[in-house]
């Protein structure tokens, strides 16, 4: 019983917390904003208030949420697909960080400081897109802005996923 215990407790402490904590957030971000919608619509129990937590949470990281997909009439998605396109450019280098163990040329870490500059240079599509969008160079358009947020969040987590998601070495 005593060595099953310790065998338990060994497992335990080989969890890369950091890891499980970004992994945690990344489910968050990537299953909350289409969901919400579909919560507030239910009018089930306190599932419209979870909903409207997640709403809250959007409208708080989201320059533009009011501009979100309607995913359930007349209930939007927490967050404008740019933002959205950053998410799925994060779960992408999540897959591929998973794949590859984070070895590989193209994951930007390896390259210290110039690696850093390429991904900001790279992650400041998404706020050049806003701002041309902001000094009336174009309307807001879905299938402009989710290219932008998709290239900012490959450049975000082509640099910090394999950094977030290291095999701990004991």
């Amino acid at each position: 019983m005593q060595r099953a215990i310790l065998l338990e407790k060994v497992e335990f402490e080989k969890i890369n917390w950091v890891s499980f904590f970004a992994d945690f957030l990344l489910v968050g971000m990537v299953f909350g904003p289409p969901i919400a919608p579909f919560l507030a619509a239910s009018g089930f129990l306190v599932l419209p208030n979870i909903g409207n937590i997640i709403y809250f949470m959007g409208n708080h990281v989201c320059p533009q949420p009011t501009m979100g997909l309607e995913l359930a009439p007349p209930h939007i998605m927490a967050v404008c697909m740019r933002c959205y396109g950053t998410v799925t450019g994060l779960l992408i280098t999540r897959i591929l960080c998973a794949m590859t163990k984070g070895k590989g040329s193209f994951w930007l870490h390896h390259y210290g400081w110039i690696g850093a500059a390429f991904a900001s240079v790279l992650m400041m599509a998404y706020p050049l897109e806003l701002a041309a969008q902001i000094f009336g160079l174009w309307d807001f358009n879905n299938y402009i802005v989710t290219p932008f947020g998709l290239i900012t969040g490959l450049a975000w987590g082509l640099f910090a996923m394999p950094i977030l998601h290291r095999h701990t070495k004991r």
